[in-house]
């Protein structure tokens, strides 16, 4: 699936000042997808800001993973991220 402009994401809290919003958004596309480069294209036209937070509901599987806003370009498309996978390092 792709996105569709028509089932955008949601804004569902804003906080003081505009900062640390947090938006909603559900699809049938895997998290992969969703974190592909210039998936939200119309994420500068919704408000999106580097920094809100992005709750992405799989609704396929069903999974939910909580991402962030890492870019919004001069074109208007807005980049998520769910992380950076995080391992347990043996020092010894």
């Amino acid at each position: 699936m792709t996105y569709s402009t028509s089932a955008p994401p949601a804004l569902i809290s804003q906080g003081v000042s505009g900062q640390g919003r947090i938006w909603h958004y559900e699809s049938a596309d895997a998290i992969a997808t969703v974190n592909t480069s210039g998936y939200f294209s119309n994420g500068a036209s919704l408000g999106m800001k580097v920094g809100d937070t992005v709750i992405v509901r799989d609704t396929a599987t069903p999974t939910t993973s909580l991402c962030t806003v890492i870019d919004v370009t001069a074109g208007g498309q807005a980049d998520v991220s769910d992380g950076t996978a995080i391992s347990q390092t043996d020092s010894d």
